[in-house]
C-alpha cells in the first residue's frame, strides 16, 4: 500500500544520521553524532537515562528539526524535502510510540484504519477489512476490533499501535520502548512478533529499548548512545568486548549476563537465525 520508491533512493540506507547535534535552549543533547541503519536489520538503540534516545527518535520522524547536521531517511534529507517527497517518505515509515499513542475514542479498528483514511483513497469497507486484517497479523483475535483502548490490557494496546505503524505496508518501522510496561511472559511474545514480522515482512527495524532480552533475542545490531553521541555499533556479543564504563556496565553486569546466558542456552529456533 506505501507508495513505490523514487529509483534515486532504492540503494540508499533506509536512517542515515550525520554529524546530528539537538538542543534545547543551552542545553545540548546529541553533538556530532552518526548513525547508519541498514537496509534489513533490527537495530536496538540503548543508553542510559537522560541520553536523549526518544529526542533521538522524535528528530528521525521530523518532530524535533535537527539543530545542526543531516537526517536521511531512503536517502533524503527531510528538513529540506519538498511537501510532495516528505510525504511519500513518510508512507514508508510506521511508527510505534511507548505508550501506543491510539486515539482513545476510537476502536482498535478505527486506530488502525486512521492512516488508510489519511493516505489512501479506499472504499471504508475495504480498509475496514484491511485493518482486521492487520490485527489479526499482530496476533489479536477476531473482535477484538470492536474494542476501545479502555477495553484493551497493555500487551492488546502495544499490538494495536503495532497494527497501525503496519497500516500502510512500510519498509521502515519505527518502535520506542515496545516492551515497556509489559509482563516478561508478555514481552517475550512481543519479541517474538517484532522478529517474525521482520523476517516476514523484510521490515528494516529501529528499535528504542532498555530490555537486555530485547536486545539479545531480535536485534542484529545495538548502537549506544553515550557522551552525546553513538559511541559504538556493534553485535550484542561485541558490545560485550567495549572498553567504554556504560556499555561494560550495561551488557556485563548481572542483567547483561542473564539475558545472554538465556541467548545462549535458548531452544533451537528461537533466534532470528533460527
Amino acid at each position: 500500500m506505501s507508495a513505490p520508491p523514487d529509483n534515486d533512493t532504492r540503494a540508499a540506507p533506509p536512517v542515515q544520521v550525520q554529524g546530528l547535534l539537538s538542543c534545547f535552549g543551552d542545553h545540548v543533547v546529541h553533538q556530532d553524532l552518526d548513525l547508519t541503519v541498514r537496509r534489513g536489520e533490527v537495530l536496538g538503540l540503548v543508553g542510559g537515562s537522560g541520553a536523549g534516545k526518544s529526542v533521538f527518535l522524535r528528530t528521525l520522524i521530523g518532530l524535533k528539526p535537527p539543530d545542526g547536521g543531516k537526517v536521511k531517511i531512503f536517502g533524503q534529507d527531510i528538513n529540506t524535502a519538498s511537501e510532495r517527497r516528505l510525504h511519500s517518505i513518510e508512507r514508508r515509515w510506521g511508527v510505534l510510540f511507548q505508550s501506543g499513542a491510539l486515539f482513545s475514542n476510537l476502536t482498535a479498528r478505527e486506530n488502525v484504519a486512521a492512516p488508510m483514511h489519511e493516505h489512501a483513497n479506499l472504499p471504508r469497507r475495504t480498509v475496514n477489512e484491511l485493518a482486521d486484517l492487520k490485527l489479526a497479523l499482530v496476533g489479536l483475535q477476531l473482535g477484538s476490533g470492536d474494542l476501545k483502548p479502555s477495553e484493551l490490557s497493555g500487551g492488546m494496546i502495544k499490538r494495536v499501535g503495532l497494527a497501525r505503524a503496519l497500516a500502510l505496508d512500510p519498509e521502515l518501522l519505527f518502535l520506542d520502548e515496545p516492551t515497556s510496561g509489559l509482563d516478561p511472559i508478555s514481552a517475550g511474545a512481543f519479541d517474538t512478533l517484532i522478529g517474525d514480522l521482520s523476517k516476514t515482512l523484510g521490515l528494516t527495524v529501529f528499535m528504542i529499548t532498555h530490555d537486555l532480552d530485547s536486545v539479545y533475542t531480535i536485534c542484529d545490531r545495538v548502537a549506544v548512545i553515550a557522551d552525546k553521541k553513538v559511541v559504538a555499533t556493534g553485535t550484542p556479543q561485541e558490545m560485550e568486548q567495549s572498553s567504554h564504563p556504560w556499555i561494560q556496565e550495561y551488557f556485563l553486569g548481572p542483567r547483561g549476563r542473564a539475558a545472554a546466558e538465556g541467548k545462549t542456552h535458548a531452544p533451537a529456533g528461537a533466534s532470528r537465525e533460527g
